[in-house]
């Protein structure tokens, strides 16, 4: 029996658990069934208790919730030795204050650099920092948040990179690749989000394309991340440069990808094909 909590992939028993915590109605379906497909937005508690309870989960989550949020990936990317740009991550202000004059008196992070808070999306919570001044008024808003129970940032290498970046998104088994690269007079094409002005180019230099689906797909094989997008950076400053990975994302844009209708058919196709695989379903 095939389990699904995704709205849009109907299976032999269909659930509906936005909003809600699983209970026990939950817990007896999952025991039964013989996979589960979960929605994006699932509860860490209903992927935990899906995979303690079921011997297939798609999407698997197990990276997303063992290393939530940014800090959390720059953790992963250290265990796995990733390559990123060098970061410092701080839990908290109290925890960067003594760091503060010997990251900056000693150059060991220099202006410009990037500031990101652990959380938020799309560039809404990454900032360019040009300096001291910029620094202390970035502190400032951590503190105001810090006051609303939000903490966590880190401070990032900034990476020249032609005002653009390239995302790779894995859904199943299949890898798509876009450069989005930001035209605007946006603090120096710093941000290549597409909300924030930047356009897609699918096309472009398929050489790097290639190195940084190759990236992707050693990462994946080696955390088992089956849906996610990928940002991937790559230096201006050299002739031949190597991608770096930015940050994973769990939750991300769809129009790189076609657009929603596009992306919804890749993902329920490549939910087939992972069905199919397992013997569940023909192929």
């Amino acid at each position: 029996m095939i389990l699904s909590y995704h709205p849009l992939f109907e299976a032999d028993k269909n659930i509906t658990c936005a909003g809600r915590e699983p209970g026990e109605a939950d817990l007896k379906a999952i025991k039964a069934a013989d996979a589960v497909i979960l929605p994006q937005g699932c509860y860490q508690s209903l992927f935990e208790m899906s995979r303690a309870n079921c011997p297939h989960v798609f999407p698997d989550y197990y990276i997303r919730f063992k290393y939530p949020g940014k800090l959390g990936q720059i953790k992963l990317f250290r265990e796995f030795n990733i390559a990123h740009p060098a970061s410092e991550i701080f839990s908290n202000l109290a925890a960067f204050h003594p760091y503060f004059r010997e990251l900056f008196s000693a150059s060991s992070m220099n202006y410009p650099f990037v500031f990101k808070f652990d959380w938020g999306g799309e560039g809404e919570t990454v900032f360019l920092i040009n300096s001291e001044e910029e620094l202390r008024t970035i502190l400032q808003k951590t503190a105001e948040f810090e006051k609303t129970g939000q903490y966590g940032f880190l401070l990032q290498e900034y990476i020249s990179s032609r005002n653009r970046t390239l995302r790779v998104a894995i859904i199943g088994q299949r890898l798509i690749s876009y450069w989005r690269i930001q035209k605007q007079e946006n603090n120096s094409g710093f941000y290549t989000n597409l909300g924030k002005g930047a356009v897609i180019d699918a096309e472009s230099e398929p050489g790097l394309q290639d190195k940084a689906v190759a990236l992707v797909k050693q990462i994946c094989h080696k955390t088992s991340i089956n849906l996610a997008g990928f940002d991937v950076i790559f230096s201006s400053d050299t002739d031949n440069p190597e991608p770096r990975l930015l940050e994973i994302n769990y939750f991300f844009g769809r129009k790189g990808l076609g657009g929603s209708e596009a992306y919804y058919r890749i993902l329920l196709g490549e939910i087939q094909t992972w069905l199919a695989g397992l013997g569940l379903v023909d192929s």
